[in-house]
């Protein structure tokens, strides 16, 4: 087959020459020796090889395994003194192939003590800077270091483990080390056996505002009773045992704060002593409603099947009666959960309580009762929307990935913003008390509370079902969730910011303090941007513009069902999104959780192309137009403007044959190479070429650069002459050969106008200056402002300082009270 080379002749769209065009430019590569990277590595050379535990198709394989720990508890608290102590009973099943010595154990709470890890490798940001006099500017701590550290000075915290015995009641041998525990069995546990231990312990209950704790106490001291009331959020209570996995063994990372928890499914079976004049929220579910409800509570909990809105338990009178008067008698609450990975729970005098059943239908949990527990700080914001979220988040979450399992759902208020657990979550936002005695809230406050819950009880179906080890992996929780609780606030109200949008990270992937998202969760620079949103944003890029939203829901669907209860790693969601949708993604992942990279796309140039019919009467022809369409000479302009004539015009006895044949004209010498041209084609290439020069098509080349080194598809759109639109999806894979620079060929029926990439900012490109061709001016805003000099020791006016007295408190009171009266 003959090889003919096709002349086009070029224009760009601002100027114009004549180029040459071969069938195999747009896939040309031009590439410096020695600079070549390759995007789409495949990625099974750092992923674990597959083995019978996990397989390649990213599901548990034939002889996947993992342990279990059962719990009976007994907890008293000690409000007064702000204190726990418990005894617990652990029965630890050894259901893997190896024979263990020892148990490793979490102590949660001895993060806490002053000699812990986190506390002595915390780093202070603040420094003096010294100038030439001297020091110039004061290292700087907040009022909020100071009362964390005097908290911590002044309290003994972290675990006081007080016994630890086997089933016979016999002492064992246990090593504590920082925030874990070895426990030294008497017997070695082989596989399939299990074991008996009881521990007896206590700790000092951390003021959670004090500290920045995930769980604790707050303190109302202006309640209704003297002194005051309190909210106990109870978290990393009890020391529980440390996951032991096929791919790590014992996962002994030190618990240093951000790095979460991985736990082993088991029941529960726990007994809470509290004030009588509590109410206890908990994981599980109420097994003696009658000793510490009244009847006509328990009626309202009955009320709560089929009510449309959520019917209140505790109603807001009730809180506040039991807020007037504190109690010496106690009442004890029991629960139990089933197949959980955690258990915690809240107690609270303080608490309103509320409750509807959200009628799932199916064969897992057909009913299950969603409830919020609230202090009257919470007011209208909490009894309007903290249940409807938990009933809206399990609607969401079931349909993308399973049925919620678990009997209860609840959502409770506290001193922490957000954290999950099995049926139960912490969140944090609440009313504002005003003068009149009413309460308000903003619009932020509505939002947050809102967001929050969803997250939180989404962090139900992921980590505390779909069991990742957010100690290593912090974005297999945080992100995953993060996308879908996207996906559920958009289903709320699309108007609310939900951080999954591409615009919302770029600052940060064009930022230098970054680290992969793969990083361990102790060592991530910016935990929100790197574990939320940027994996959350990874994902929605993944489904709404690479993969389309049946095979991404699909295989998203298809990871959360394989790995319902079981212990899943990155490796596992990576190829059970590639096995499920048929759609290789290695240079997605690679690119997105590998890297630093960030989707840069510049459109540099378009060449607009005319084929040429290679008949020179008619090529040779618009040659000529083209030429006379270039800008002439300033210099002949002035010239011309000037009225002056050249010496050919002044002398036209010199002019000759070329001056009046131009390079453009037109001899049978061409005119037969044409015919010959035409003759010497296949039947087949003659037909090509007729039709191709009568369709006489618009010919445009693209030239593409990737500044920001992450491959990602092109989205291309372009506008037509006659103001019509149409766009093109360009795959990743236009980058395999080289992944700096492409073109790509365009054909058109009608002349276009402009280009653009990425028009509706769907793949987080961070730069869209350079997104559009020809470029656009870019709007923005411009601020006048008044400079101000520092106001420095140097400038002070110490004269006129010196003359001001000292105010008394009263006066300081009746200035505040004549501000007050003014606003």
């Amino acid at each position: 087959m003959k090889n003919s080379t096709i002349w086009i002749s070029a224009s760009v769209l601002i100027g114009a020459f004549v180029m040459p065009f071969t069938a195999n430019a747009e896939s040309a590569i031009q590439q410096t020796k020695g600079s070549y990277q390759d995007k789409f590595r495949q990625l099974d050379e750092t992923l674990p090889t597959p083995n019978v535990y996990r397989s390649a198709a990213g599901e548990p394989g034939e002889n996947y395994w993992q342990q279990r720990a059962d719990y009976d508890i007994d907890v008293t608290l000690n409000e007064a003194a702000r204190r726990i102590d418990a005894s617990e009973t652990i029965t630890y099943h050894n259901n893997s192939p190896y024979t263990l010595r020892y148990i490793w154990i979490q102590l949660d709470q001895n993060i806490f003590r002053n000699d812990s890890m986190a506390e002595r490798s915390s780093t202070f940001s603040s420094r003096p800077e010294q100038n030439l006099n001297g020091i110039d500017k004061p290292a700087r701590i907040s009022l909020g270091q100071l009362r964390r550290q005097q908290f911590m000075a002044d309290n003994e915290l972290g675990f006081e483990i007080k016994k630890i015995s086997d089933s016979r009641g016999q002492g064992m041998d246990f090593v504590v080390v920082g925030t874990k525990l070895r426990l030294d069995l008497p017997q070695p546990l082989k596989p399939g056996q299990k074991t008996e231990f009881g521990i007896d312990f206590g700790f000092n209950i951390v003021e959670s505002d004090a500290v920045g704790a995930r769980s604790g106490y707050e303190h109302f001291p202006d309640d209704e009773r003297e002194g005051g009331n309190d909210i106990f959020l109870m978290a990393q209570w009890y020391p529980r045992v440390t996951a032991f996995t096929d791919y790590e063994a014992w996962t002994n990372k030190e618990f240093l704060g951000s790095g979460e928890f991985t736990m082993e499914f088991g029941d529960f079976e726990v007994e809470i002593t509290v004030p009588a004049d509590h109410i206890v929220s908990a994981s599980g579910v109420l097994q003696n409603p009658r000793d510490v409800l009244t009847s006509t509570q328990r009626e309202r909990l009955d009320d709560a099947k089929g009510a449309e809105r959520p019917v209140f338990v505790v109603t807001p009178e009730e809180a506040l009666e039991n807020e007037k008067e504190a109690t010496d008698e106690m009442k004890t609450w029991r629960f139990v959960a089933e197949n959980v990975r955690d258990f915690a729970w809240a107690s609270s005098r303080k608490f309103i309580w509320d409750a509807q059943v959200y009628e799932q239908g199916g064969n897992v949990m057909p009913e299950v009762l969603a409830m919020s527990f609230y202090p009257k700080e919470g007011g209208e914001l909490w009894e309007k929307y903290s249940t409807a979220s938990v009933i809206h988040t399990m609607e969401v979450y079931s349909r993308f990935s399973f049925d919620y399992p678990y009997p209860t759902a609840q959502s409770v208020n506290g001193p922490v913003g957000g954290m999950e657990y099995p049926m139960i979550t912490f969140n944090g936002p609440r009313t504002e008390l005003q003068d009149d005695g009413s309460r308000t809230y903003s619009l932020a406050e509505k939002r947050f509370l809102i967001g929050v819950v969803i997250h939180e009880i989404g962090h139900i179906y992921f980590p505390m079902i779909v069991n990742s080890d957010e100690r290593q992996w912090t974005w297999m929780d945080e992100g995953l969730n993060s996308y879908l609780d996207a996906v559920a606030g958009r289903e709320w109200d699309p108007d609310i910011p939900w951080g999954v949008e591409a615009r919302g990270i770029i600052d940060y992937m064009k930022s230098t303090n970054q680290v992969p998202i793969m990083t361990q969760s102790d060592s991530v620079l910016n935990l929100g941007p790197n574990a939320y949103t940027k994996p959350a944003v990874a994902l929605n890029i993944l489904r709404e513009v690479i993969m389309g939203r049946e095979l991404f829901d699909y295989a998203f669907k298809e990871y959360a069902r394989r790995w319902m209860f079981k212990r899943p790693t990155p490796a596992d969601f990576f190829r059970t999104m590639e096995e499920a949708s048929g759609v290789d993604l290695d240079w997605f992942w690679r690119g997105w959780f590998y890297s630093t990279d960030h989707v840069d796309i510049s459109l540099d140039r378009v060449y607009k192309l005319r084929m040429d019919t290679k008949d020179p009467d008619i090529d040779w022809e618009r040659r000529r137009q083209e030429e006379a369409n270039k800008p002439t000479s300033l210099f002949v302009e002035r010239n011309q403007a000037e009225g002056r004539k050249t010496w050919v015009e002044l002398n036209p006895e010199v002019t000759d044959f070329y001056d009046e044949n131009d390079e453009f004209t037109v001899t049978n010498k061409q005119r037969n190479a044409y015919q010959s041209f035409l003759e010497k084609l296949e039947p087949w290439e003659r037909r090509v070429f007729d039709r191709a020069v009568s369709e006489d098509k618009n010919y445009y080349v693209l030239d593409f650069s990737n500044l920001g080194g992450l491959v990602m598809p092109i989205l291309l759109e372009w506008t037509y002459a006659d103001g019509t639109t149409d766009s093109m999806h360009i795959p990743a894979e236009i980058w395999r050969r080289n992944a700096k620079n492409v073109s790509k060929l365009i054909v058109t029926d009608k002349e276009v106008t402009d280009f653009a990439v990425d028009p509706q900012w769907e793949t987080a490109d961070v730069d869209i200056a350079n997104n559009y061709y020809p470029r656009r001016i870019i709007p923005s805003r411009i601020e006048a402002y008044k400079g101000n000099w520092p106001a420095d020791h140097i400038r002070r006016d110490l004269m006129q300082e010196s003359k001001s007295k000292l105010k008394t408190d009263d006066e300081e009171d009746s200035k505040d009270e004549t501000e007050n009266d003014d606003q």
